[in-house]
């Protein structure tokens, strides 16, 4: 059976809070609920059964330590055209790029193929249909600067992603413990 899979960090709870409170005033906006609420490290696609163990496993080897996140500012893709997606940016933090990278590598070195696309860490707060691109402009002039808690990165988890018609909804598969080597959480 085939997986859509991805890799991410959650935000605390207390930070989700905080975003959902920015979900709301554009028109034909699809805002996604706080529990799913992430931070992509990688989306790797769609795999079959094997590869998709093959991933859970060798994640395990990514060895990182903790650090801290800031949720900074308010944006969307694409820059250019019309707003497709909302977000919640991040402060830059080199040990959140550091761990990106390893993930990508590690995925690289399996023979996984990956987008090949700048990575711009975010946290998606809603998708748009024929949202009116002056209605975004406003949004962003009401809550560009939005400053958000910070909060601590101390896992990871892989996540499947399953497509309904309603948007996508995801699963941990798997969470992995930054500061040690190995899982801490295991999906029968």
């Amino acid at each position: 059976m085939n997986k859509r899979l991805f890799v991410a960090v959650d935000p605390s709870d207390s930070v989700r809070k905080q975003l959902a409170l920015l979900c709301c005033g554009l028109p034909d906006a699809r805002w996604l609920a706080p529990d799913q609420m992430h931070l992509t490290l990688c989306f790797i696609g769609e795999v079959d059964g094997a590869i998709f163990l093959d991933i859970r496993e060798t994640l395990a080897e990514i060895v990182a330590p903790p650090f801290d996140l800031r949720v900074r500012g308010v944006g969307f893709f694409p820059p250019r055209g019309q707003p497709r997606v909302v977000w919640a940016g991040i402060e830059r933090c080199e040990s959140l790029l550091s761990l990106q990278r390893k993930i990508v590598t590690l995925l690289i070195r399996m023979g996984i193929e990956l987008e090949n696309r700048k990575y711009t860490p975010h946290i998606t707060l809603a998708r748009l249909q024929h949202t009116p691109a002056t209605k975004v402009g406003k949004y962003l002039g009401e809550n560009g600067l939005f400053s958000g808690g910070t909060f601590t990165v101390d896992h990871f988890s892989l996540y499947t992603s399953v497509l309904g018609r309603k948007g996508a909804s995801h699963c941990i598969e798997q969470t992995y413990l930054l500061g040690q080597k190995g899982p801490v959480q295991e999906k029968n």
